[in-house]
């Protein structure tokens, strides 16, 4: 399993019960996850002095219970990357801490290109984690997202973690159509990410089922890679599409054509308290020779 040992403003300090104990910051936040099967004793003290607990409603969804004073909005710091997260519905802050370990190994890649023009294509890009990590490096970034509010937070993101927003396009828009017009316009991408939902929606109503569609849409976006491309990432965190069948569905489409080679493994985060790895989803990452 693949995961970062670099956080400092987060933690994961315990899970147990299908739960997990999170420090973000100063904040000490309990939120469901359905990996957490093992019922072990909840021993460690700040089970029971959190700052805010989400609590799954029977009916569906579920709210935030709130047990101290907690800011409307904070940020948290990962090496020299900086995100605002917040507490938001369905248990989420904004932010995947696990995606940190791609982040590290994208910058890598792209140093050891030694090259100045690369061009990044950032599909189902959320708050902007891993287009911001780009940035950084110098890389030419499209993000593209279908919900407007998800792209303006990635906009506040960057300009928190102080990157040149003049190699950023903000797209709002339906992924798919995006890169079917992308392939019409003859557009090229060195890297390509993709971290398709399970299920969604586009700004027009289009509905999205990964299982139904990634093989397509992965045979889609190999159409936008350059002459020399660096990598594709594909990361899931549905439960029906192991890290070992994206490599096998990238393997057919790219690996087949490019040559190169992929790589796919569970991704983690590790358990500050036990000697544990919390597996948080799955990538396949096709690299060139």
């Amino acid at each position: 399993m693949r995961y970062s040992k670099d956080w400092k403003d987060y933690e994961l300090i315990d899970c147990s019960c299908g739960e997990k104990l999170e420090r973000w910051t100063r904040e000490i936040l309990i939120r469901p996850d359905p990996q957490v099967i093992w019922k072990s004793e909840k021993e460690h003290r700040l089970w029971y002095q959190p700052s805010a607990k989400y609590v799954r409603s029977h009916t569906g969804g579920g709210k935030w219970q709130v047990f101290k004073r907690i800011p409307d909005a904070w940020q948290v710091r990962y090496k020299d990357l900086t995100f605002s997260i917040k507490t938001m519905g369905f248990k989420h802050t904004g932010l995947f801490p696990e995606q940190a370990v791609n982040w590290d190994y994208t910058r890598q890649l792209i140093r050891q290109s030694g090259r100045e023009d690369i061009k990044v294509l950032n599909l189902f890009a959320y708050t902007g984690g891993a287009t911001i990590a780009c940035l950084k490096e110098g890389a030419e970034v499209v993000h593209v997202d279908a919900s407007k509010g998800m792209v303006q937070w990635a906009k506040e993101n960057a300009k928190l973690s102080g990157v040149d927003e003049e190699n950023v396009r903000w797209i709002v828009d339906d992924c798919m159509k995006f890169v079917s017009r992308e392939i019409r316009r003859g557009n090229k991408y060195d890297i390509i990410i993709l971290d398709p939902p399970s299920y969604g929606r586009g700004p027009k109503g289009e509905i999205w089922h990964l299982e139904d569609s990634i093989y397509d849409f992965v045979r889609l976006i190999s159409r936008l890679l350059s002459d020399e491309p660096i990598m594709v990432l594909l990361n899931s965190y549905t439960t029906g599409l192991s890290a070992s069948v994206m490599k096998y569905i990238i393997d057919d489409v790219i690996t087949k054509e490019k040559g190169g080679k992929v790589e796919a493994d569970e991704i983690g985060l590790p358990v500050s308290s036990k000697n544990q790895v919390l597996p948080c989803g799955s990538s396949a990452i096709w690299t060139a020779e």
